[in-house]
C-alpha cells in the first residue's frame, strides 16, 4: 500500500504540469475566440495612426519642413499622415477647416500592411489665419487633430 501511495504522489506533479499546459493553450484558443465574437466582422488589429505632421512638402513620403505656421509665400501646405498597422484596404479623411468652417475634405485609400499618404491645399492671401486638419475614419472616427497658422 506504501508502494502504490508513493507512485501516485509522483505521478500528481506530473499530472498538473500536463493539465497546465493544456489550459494554457484552450485559454489562449478561448481569447482568441471570445475576441473574434466580440466584434463580429471586424478585424482583430485596429487600424492605427503612426505619424502626422504638417509640412510644406512630401518628398518621397517624408515630410519636408514640417511646422506650425507657414508663409502663405510657400504657396501650399501638406497633411501627412502614417498608419501602421492597416488590417485591410479602408479610406480615411484629411478635413481642413480655416477658422472652424470646413474648407475641403480630402479622401485617401489606405492599404495593408501600413501604408503613407498626404494631402495638399494651395494657399492664398485670405487663407491667412487659424487652421486644423481632423484626420478620420469613413465612420467620423478623430485618429488626430493637426493645428497650424497661415501668415505673411
Amino acid at each position: 500500500m506504501v508502494k502504490r501511495r508513493k507512485k501516485f504522489l509522483l505521478l500528481i506533479p506530473a499530472a498538473l504540469a500536463m493539465l497546465m499546459v493544456v489550459s494554457n493553450g484552450f485559454a489562449q484558443v478561448a481569447e482568441q475566440i471570445v475576441a473574434q465574437a466580440a466584434e463580429p466582422g471586424e478585424p482583430l488589429q485596429k487600424l492605427k495612426l503612426s505619424h502626422a505632421a504638417m509640412c510644406e512638402r512630401v518628398d518621397n513620403l517624408t515630410p519636408t519642413r514640417p511646422g506650425m505656421v507657414f508663409s502663405v509665400a510657400n504657396g501650399q501646405v501638406c497633411c501627412f499622415s502614417s498608419f501602421d498597422p492597416v488590417p485591410q484596404p479602408t479610406l480615411i479623411y484629411h478635413r481642413w477647416f480655416h477658422r472652424d468652417e470646413l474648407s475641403t475634405q480630402t479622401r485617401l485609400r489606405v492599404y495593408p500592411p501600413k501604408w503613407s499618404t498626404y494631402s495638399v491645399i494651395q494657399l492664398r492671401e485670405t487663407d491667412k489665419g487659424p487652421w486644423r486638419v481632423e484626420i478620420t475614419d469613413q465612420n467620423g472616427r478623430v485618429f488626430n487633430v493637426l493645428r497650424f497658422s497661415i501668415a505673411d
